[in-house]
């Protein structure tokens, strides 16, 4: 099991960096799509700030906040994220890139963790599990005391949880992309390419 997700952790990572060149070779931005494409990256942010300011890895099951709507927030805001800056690169063969490594790599990502959660939680994570979606959420939180929380009390966001869960990463790396998009951008003005 250790070694099935080290397999898509590991190559994740690998395969990401050259889906995100040809991405970029490919894209064909312009400040209304990078707009449109920003906002929607704005919500994959929100949305993986507030499940990262919830989130005690190791320390407890998380079922609170986010986590009552989807067992995947997390990944959620990444799938916002990716979505804005395929709008971003207002390109159908680069945003079809962009969507079929998310597909692939997180979908298994996202199995490989649902079994490490299993483990480690047994009745408790299946009891959520029946409860909670794995990825598209409920509109409303699944009752709280139908999930047998570990936990007396829910757990509240906090600014200390998402720094210490290093979200702001995803902010920074968010940024860092809009802004190579407008690199793109000029240099497809300048040269025709």
């Amino acid at each position: 099991m250790t070694q099935q997700r080290n397999f898509w952790m590991r190559w994740r990572v690998r395969v990401g960096y050259p889906v995100a060149i040809v991405y970029w070779v490919l894209a064909a931005p312009t400040p209304r799509f990078i707009f449109w494409g920003g906002i929607v990256a704005a919500v994959g942010l929100i949305i993986r700030g507030a499940a990262s300011g919830h989130l005690r890895k190791y320390e407890r099951l998380v079922t609170d906040g986010p986590y009552a709507h989807t067992r995947n927030p997390l990944y959620l805001g990444s799938a916002f994220l990716a979505a804005g800056f395929s709008i971003a690169g207002r390109s159908w063969w680069a945003g079809g890139i962009v969507g079929a490594y998310f597909t692939i790599f997180y979908y298994a990502v996202m199995r490989n963790e649902e079994n490490d959660l299993r483990a480690r939680y047994g009745e408790l994570f299946a009891e959520y599990a029946r409860r909670v979606p794995l990825f598209f959420p409920r509109l409303t939180a699944a009752p709280r005391d139908s999930l047998h929380v570990a936990a007396a009390t829910p757990a509240k966001f906090s600014w200390a949880q998402y720094r210490k869960n290093r979200e702001y990463q995803a902010l920074i790396g968010a940024l860092a992309g809009l802004g190579i998009l407008w690199v793109r951008m000029w240099i497809r003005a300048r040269f025709g390419h």
